[in-house]
């Protein structure tokens, strides 16, 4: 995982069933909740599901992701929900109060939105939030309690 960890109010990373993979550069709000965790009643696979999430995605406010692979570069406003089954590429944002839960693998550069759960392409790729985490890395210290490493790495550390 990225950046720091900090103190934020309700954010849930569940990882039951297997780990999860975060990549750099991803803005998970509060309430967020990113699981990786069996249906009820499912039986125990055989290898254990990895859920991979890619780089400079945005989770925002009550939204729930459980979707095994996550490219680069999406957004899922608030309070979608995107299942295990789905597999999101890049580029693609789900709206608010959209939820995908049947199988299927969302292409590139998507839009889902509105109570139909209407499909676009976007004529250009989204930008990576890199203004939001500049701008975050600067006020977050301000405002909330960083949690900071116990252990300081040894100069010999890995060495033999």
């Amino acid at each position: 995982m990225s950046l720091f960890a900090s103190r934020h109010p309700n954010l849930k990373v569940v990882a039951e069933a297997g780990p999860i993979i975060i990549g750099e550069g991803n803005i998970i709000e509060e309430m967020a909740v990113i699981t990786n965790r069996l249906p009820p009643g499912a039986p125990e696979p055989a290898t254990v599901p990895v859920q991979i999430i890619g780089n400079y995605n945005v989770f925002e406010t009550d939204c729930t992701c459980e979707a095994f692979k996550v490219g680069d570069n999406n957004i899922l406003e608030c309070k979608a929900f995107v299942g295990r089954e789905i597999e999101l590429t890049n580029g693609c944002v789900i709206g608010a109060s959209c939820s995908l839960t049947q199988p299927d693998t969302i292409p590139e550069n998507t839009v889902i939105y509105g109570s139909q759960y209407q499909r676009r392409e976007m004529y250009d790729k989204p930008y990576a939030p890199i203004s939001q985490l500049e701008f975050l890395l600067k006020v977050l210290p301000n405002y909330h309690f960083i949690l900071k490493p116990n252990v300081k790495p040894s100069i010999n550390e890995g060495r033999t």
